[in-house]
């Protein structure tokens, strides 16, 4: 049983304190907060889990195995840094670190201990997400053109981060998952609108070789509740609509055939339009089943497919849009 520390415990600390003590192959045996209301809660819900307002009581604690982190960025890299040198393994929130120089220094740092990193890249255990990854394996939608993603609501507004850093970072996961390319370069523009130098609207545009182009809008300031990501293929499109109860994944066999007739200019486009159907979603809960993999990567090296260096592609691309946007949409290489 791989016995779980817990920093944080706000707004998303209580699902990951909730998943760790129920899934199978771990257990939560301590949980820090600064917050004593908080404390108060975890003792009432969990009688049995340890409480602490000192971090450095939790990462020296001898009876924990491994540390989840579900705090703000800013404190990603020395919380990281600070368990992993203590001899424990990490499980941290998204996004990874807020610079790739962080980044790459928690991964030297876990390698050279032997060590195991995940990054809290929820969407990735979805039964949704790897319906789309065995759809795009199988070649059902043949060679991929588009990757458009809009992910928008109203609030939560963080104290901290732009809205590319607090949302986009789902969708940068999926579609680095999902495409197995690597962007190289990209465009983002967007605006704050309360004088706080956050940005609540942003549009980021990742192009690759191979002309595939990905798109993906994030949002603080939508009237509405947005969470689609249309896929265009050579053969098919599929649409995900995460917020449907029942037919999540939708594939229509809709394409478009463009060439030149031989001795003229003019082009020739057939369009085709066929069947939709939707594929079964297997309907588990993503937050667990990644509890599950973290708890046997850390134990039998299992591997996955939200280690360090998918992290690390993560912020890359982060960083890069966040210059792009400070730069007011001038391209920049990732």
């Amino acid at each position: 049983m791989l016995r779980i520390g817990v920093i944080g415990y706000g707004y998303w600390g209580p699902n990951i304190v909730r998943n760790f003590s129920t899934a199978n192959g771990s257990e939560v045996i301590m949980v820090c907060d600064m917050n004593q209301q908080a404390l108060k809660k975890i003792k009432k819900a969990y009688p049995q889990i340890n409480v602490t307002d000192n971090i450095d009581e939790l990462i020296k604690n001898p009876e924990v195995d491994a540390i989840a982190i579900v705090t703000p960025v800013f404190t990603h890299h020395e919380l990281a840094k600070k368990a992993l040198e203590a001899g424990k393994s990490v499980f941290l929130e998204k996004p990874f670190t807020y610079t790739v120089a962080e980044a790459e220094e928690l991964i030297e740092l876990a390698a050279k201990k032997n060590l195991k990193l995940m990054v809290d890249h929820t969407f990735l255990y979805s039964g949704a997400v790897r319906k789309i990854r065995q759809l795009i394996d199988d070649g059902i939608l043949g060679d991929l053109y588009y990757f458009d993603s809009v992910r928008v609501n109203l609030g939560l507004f963080q104290h901290d981060v732009n809205v590319i850093w607090d949302l986009a970072p789902h969708d940068i996961s999926i579609m680095d998952y999902c495409i197995d390319e690597k962007p190289q370069a990209v465009v983002a523009t967007g605006v704050g609108h309360f004088s706080r130098g956050l940005e609540d609207v942003a549009y980021l545009t990742f192009y690759y070789d191979h002309n595939i182009i990905a798109h993906i809008n994030v949002n603080w300031l939508s009237p509405v509740k947005v969470r689609t990501t249309l896929i265009g293929g050579e053969k098919k499109m599929l649409v995900w609509n995460d917020l449907e109860p029942d037919e999540k994944i939708k594939i229509y066999d809709k394409g478009v055939k463009v060439k030149t007739k031989e001795g003229q200019y003019n082009l020739l486009v057939d369009y085709r339009s066929g069947d939709m159907w939707a594929p079964k979603v297997e309907q588990t809960e993503a937050l667990k089943l990644m509890a599950e993999k973290f708890a046997d990567y850390v134990k039998n090296g299992e591997p996955i497919v939200n280690d360090g260096i998918a992290g690390l592609n993560n912020v890359k691309m982060l960083q890069a849009a966040n210059k792009s946007l400070k730069n007011k949409g001038a391209m920049v290489n990732i």
